[in-house]
């Protein structure tokens, strides 16, 4: 097991209940880790940890698990590989083991959502229903669950379908697609043939739920499409209605989630329900007091008028561009606070996206600069430090009527663990200006 993650924990218990001998390696250091690798040994495995990860043997073994957090270029990896050992991710390892139906979500944003929507519908159906994968509990955690599942909804990153190979979703969601990882990836076809791995095993039997506006070539799956931004798709978004053909479902008013972007969540989660019998009126019942999860265009507070939404899940420009356009038109424009690690994207193609939503930009992290360099000539932009000095700053610039969106655009390792921190710690800091009042 290479990886002693969430997902190395459940694969190796998994390994373990089916009688294997079991080894996780694991570069890293942290007390964390030894806290895992101390509890994981105590059930059995043997747990090579630090540097002394990668001085093995890899021929002795007869396949290894990979995290998805760790790329099958690092040395850890590689070893392995360069032997000839097969290395394969932790779903496709489990995937054999699991009896119930899987529906496998991808795409670039939107994933959680419309995982949690599937989940939130099918349950309300009368299901015994389970999300997983990257979100939630890792698929080898629910196949030893004692408990048995009818559907299992998994979110499943690129990094993830980077190591299947026979993996097989009954029904399989195509959120949408824009660039982003490319610190990982050489290109952006090298992130799309990623994702694409999740229709290559399906059937005529199977189905594929995918946004109309990205292109599909040889999908053997039966096709379904949508799209709230064109009219090409089987669903379609109208007036804040919901369409499928001509036939109206339902509006975003009998929902809690607003915005084109969670249009298109709820048309994939719809469809996927449609797919599997359930009538519009039962879907609409069980999705009615459904809740976005945290750091999703959450609305946290509003200060003298004007509102202050935590998006810090917007970790790529698409997710930033998609919150820019949710948000209702104000007089007072938006102050957007952006920025993060540098993952090597280019800002040049947000800039109509900006100008047209932003009144004043607010830029941290490691892309601060090379974002106000390429903005600066279309709206107001300033550096902050970090997010007190940010949010204090949104606050002076910020007119009665308008929005403080905190949409960073890219992801948070230069100043933070992970888009939760970054989220809490914008929350905190709106928390700080209202004590301030």
């Amino acid at each position: 097991m290479l990886g002693c993650g969430q997902s190395g924990m459940a694969a190796a218990r998994l390994a373990l209940r089916e009688g294997a001998n079991v080894r996780v390696f694991d570069t890293g250091n942290s007390l964390d880790l030894y806290d895992r690798a101390e509890e994981l040994s105590r059930e059995g495995c043997e747990v090579v940890m630090g540097n002394d990860a990668l001085c093995v043997d890899p021929r002795k073994y007869a396949f290894a698990i990979i995290s998805p957090g760790i790329s099958l270029d690092w040395e850890i990896a590689t070893q392995f590989t360069a032997s000839g050992v097969r290395v394969i991710g932790e779903i496709e390892f489990s995937y054999p083991f699991c009896s119930s139906g899987i529906i496998g979500v991808t795409g670039t944003n939107g994933k959680t959502t419309t995982v949690g929507l599937i989940e939130k519908i099918l349950n309300g159906c009368g299901e015994t229903a389970v999300a997983g994968g990257n979100y939630g509990r890792p698929l080898a955690d629910i196949v030893c669950d004692p408990e048995s599942y009818s559907s299992v909804i998994l979110e499943i990153s690129s990094f993830q379908l980077e190591a299947i190979s026979e993996f097989h979703p009954n029904v399989a969601v195509w959120t949408n697609f824009a660039p982003d990882h490319l610190d990982r990836y050489s290109g952006i076809e090298g992130y799309k043939s990623a994702k694409m791995k999740l229709f290559v095993n399906q059937n005529e039997e199977d189905w594929a739920v995918i946004n109309g506006k990205d292109e599909f070539l040889e999908l053997r799956a039966r096709t379904i499409t949508f799209s709230a931004y064109q009219g090409s798709g089987n669903y379609s978004l109208s007036q804040g209605n919901v369409f499928y053909g001509d036939n109206l479902l339902f509006n975003l008013q009998q929902t809690n989630l607003r915005g084109n972007h969670n249009a298109e969540n709820l048309m994939a989660a719809t469809a996927v329900a449609q797919i599997k019998g359930y009538s519009i009126d039962l879907i609409v019942e069980s999705l009615s007091d459904y809740t976005a999860p945290p750091h999703r265009c959450e609305l946290v507070s509003t200060i003298d008028g004007v509102d202050y939404i935590n998006d810090s899940k917007a970790t790529n420009l698409h997710a930033m561009e998609s919150a820019l356009k949710s948000l209702p038109e104000s007089g007072g424009g938006i102050v957007l606070i952006a920025g993060g690690k540098d993952k090597e994207l280019s800002f040049m193609d947000t800039i109509d996206s900006v100008s047209k939503h932003v009144k004043h930009a607010i830029l941290i992290g490691e892309t601060r600069f090379q974002m106000a360099e390429t903005w600066a000539k279309q709206v107001d932009c300033r550096i902050a430090e970090d997010l007190d000095e940010a949010v204090s700053l949104g606050r002076l610039l910020a007119k009665s009527g308008s929005t403080v969106l905190f949409s960073p655009g890219t992801s948070s390792f230069d100043m933070f663990s992970g888009y939760e921190e970054r989220g809490n710690l914008f929350k905190a800091a709106v928390e700080k200006q209202i004590k301030q009042k």
